[in-house]
């Protein structure tokens, strides 16, 4: 019957379509193909939300891969501020030297870790320089000194070789200043005994072994190869990070003066070679304060010993005071609430002291304490 025929097949298309629906999802019908329609619209927004964040990630992969190569291509060694001094050549080392002023000489040794701008960024250098000449050097493998490998660079060594320096300058019958290990440069040059010295004048020096952590620690550092590959391991700026860090601790209690923070040449500080000599040096502490020692009674020039008694570095109690009772003649001076670095805080009195010692002997006033 034609009323019928189209009903049949209204319904079977129907039961077809949601058999079909049902069966094949992939199938649509209207709900279906509405859903895909509300699909496939958010799928386009989620790939072009995609594709612009892969070519932002390959533009900042194509800027990192360039920088890089950049950063591998040979490039003009970075600008240091110019050398404060000359170099002397003595055995074949270039031995940077800041000579200031006329008369009789002043010999500053600078301890470990600086160099002899340290003495100039204090004043101490312009200070005496007023009155005398003033001779400040690095020490090998400090500031713009080199250190062969080829040699042990003991206190002794060292000595030789600011002897060998001063012959190259022509100085004679100098006064000798050190601070923390430049005393042991100083004492082993007065110990050696083949040069005449005026005196001596020693700031917050270590002259007695002692059980340290510092020169336990420093030991392997010191070792060849060894110590070489630990330095290489660590990035540089973690080395000017520490090198800074230490300039807070000597300073102690005292703030680091900001002349020092804007002039000392802290790249010059952190670079291997000085790290290198800063190891060795901190490794020989102990046995050098102990082949001294026994020197100290055969002493008898004027001694002038300075320290400061809240020294974090070095026990003022056990290493100045200890020395001026084994140095007959010496003149101890304790300087109230200065740390390690006594000539900054202490300036005008270090000065005291090298005027004393260049005085004529009935103007020194002999053995005695400040």
């Amino acid at each position: 019957m034609p009323t019928t025929k189209p009903a049949s097949r209204a319904v079977a298309t129907r039961s077809r379509g949601s058999t079909e629906a049902a069966l094949f999802p992939l199938v649509p019908n209207r709900k279906v193909r509405r859903l895909a329609r509300r699909s496939a619209a958010q799928a386009g927004r989620t790939l072009k939300a995609a594709a612009r964040a892969a070519e932002t990630a390959m533009r900042q992969t194509a800027k990192a891969a360039l920088a890089a190569s950049r950063a591998a291509e040979p490039r003009p060694a970075r600008t240091e501020r110019a050398p404060a001094g000359r170099f002397v050549t003595v055995d074949g080392l270039r031995v940077h030297v800041i000579v200031r002023g006329r008369g009789r000489p002043v010999v500053l040794i600078h301890g470990n870790g600086t160099m002899a701008e340290d003495y100039a960024i204090c004043g101490l250098i312009d200070r005496l320089a007023e009155r005398y000449r003033v001779i400040a050097l690095d020490r090998p493998g400090f500031g713009r000194t080199d250190r062969p490998r080829l040699r042990a660079w003991t206190a002794a060594a060292q000595a030789a070789l600011v002897g060998r320096v001063l012959d190259a300058l022509n100085v004679e019958r100098p006064l000798v200043l050190g601070h923390s290990w430049g005393t042991l440069v100083a004492l082993a040059l007065a110990a050696e005994g083949r040069r005449d010295l005026r005196g001596l004048v020693l700031l917050a020096g270590y002259y007695f072994p002692q059980l340290r952590a510092d020169v336990t620690l420093a030991k392997p550092f010191a070792v060849p190869i060894l110590g070489d590959a630990a330095r290489a391991a660590v990035p540089g700026p973690v080395n000017r990070a520490l090198a800074e860090q230490s300039f807070r601790q000597v300073f102690r209690p005292q703030p680091v003066p900001a002349r020092f923070t804007a002039r000392f040449p802290v790249e010059i500080a952190a670079a291997p070679t000085q790290l290198r000599a800063v190891a060795e040096d901190a490794a020989a502490l102990n046995a050098t304060a102990a082949w001294l020692q026994t020197v100290y009674p055969r002493l008898t020039l004027p001694v002038e010993i300075l320290t400061g008694d809240a020294d974090g570095i070095v026990d003022p109690a056990a290493q100045s005071m200890r020395l001026h009772a084994a140095l007959p003649g010496s003149r101890l001076t304790v300087l109230p609430g200065l740390g390690h670095m006594i000539h900054y805080g202490g300036r005008a009195k270090v000065e005291r002291a090298v005027d004393r010692l260049m005085a004529p002997p009935t103007g020194r006033g002999g053995r005695g304490a400040a």
